[in-house]
């Protein structure tokens, strides 16, 4: 159906993807994917042994890890990935998943996170991001990227379309994009710079520090806040002079309030 809304041809065979794989041998220089979040009864029990764990057996009652190790296996040697997952698979250490993630990372396939905002989709609620992984990461076409990692946060972006319903726009779309093509080194792309609050290039060190979490928040930092020229000393004085005022305030209404409530038979 997702195919088919966007206009793309697509090999389409009716399957089970871990206990029947139909594309046994593909090998693909590019992949999309959008698996179902957080799957418990994807019959993982009955795979410990698969070839395509080879960062380590995901758990039986979570498949993500599953679907980042199935996708890799079926990734070119110059291969590209990119995929959405459950916020919960950049931080979550629950039954190895933290260290099939370490793995990914230390192996040099992980290329760039994104954090999205909430409420991007009709089917669910839980929070989700984006991975996007390069099995040829030295690339001759960009610039070698081996041991940095891009982090985007994109959770402030979009437009609430209803009450319930976010939408990323074109330009929020296109400042991902340009941000991560400009990142990999493209020419047309433009130079990458850090943005506070936005997105961040990190080393493979910091990462390690951060214990392999892939969380963009952890590595972007705050946004800039712009500088409105007072300085510290008369904006201290300005703002000290202001709750001195709304004290003094706040205790005229306690005493009005007492007054009332003795009126009524309420006071001490």
């Amino acid at each position: 159906m997702n195919l088919a809304i966007r206009g793309i041809d697509g090999q389409i065979a009716h399957g089970d993807t871990f206990h029947n794989d139909r594309h046994p041998d593909l090998k693909a220089d590019f992949i999309l994917a959008n698996p179902p979040f957080d799957i418990s009864d994807w019959g993982g029990a009955r795979l410990r042994d698969d070839k395509r764990w080879q960062y380590g057996p995901p758990p039986t009652r979570n498949a993500n890890f599953a679907w980042v190790q199935h996708i890799v296996h079926h990734l070119a040697p110059a291969g590209v990935a990119g995929f959405v997952l459950a916020n919960g698979s950049m931080s979550s250490n629950q039954s190895g998943e933290g260290k099939i993630r370490k793995s990914l990372i230390e192996a040099n396939l992980v290329d760039c996170m994104v954090a999205l905002p909430g409420q991007l989709f009709y089917s669910t609620q839980i929070p989700a991001c984006l991975w996007f992984l390069t099995r040829d990461r030295k690339n001759g076409k960009f610039r070698d990227r081996r041991g940095e990692l891009l982090f985007i946060d994109a959770r402030k972006l979009g437009r609430m379309v209803d009450r319930t319903h976010r939408e990323l726009t074109n330009e929020d779309i296109q400042r991902i994009a340009d941000t991560y093509h400009a990142w990999r080194g493209e020419k047309l792309a433009g130079e990458f710079t850090d943005v506070p609050g936005f997105c961040k290039s990190a080393t493979l060190e910091e990462v390690q520090k951060h214990g392999h979490v892939l969380a963009p928040g952890r590595y972007v930092g705050a946004e800039a806040q712009e500088d409105d020229g007072e300085p510290f000393d008369k904006k201290m004085k300005r703002l000290v002079a202001t709750l001195r005022e709304q004290q003094a305030e706040a205790a005229k209404l306690d005493a009005a309030i007492a007054a009332n409530l003795k009126e009524l038979g309420f006071g001490e």
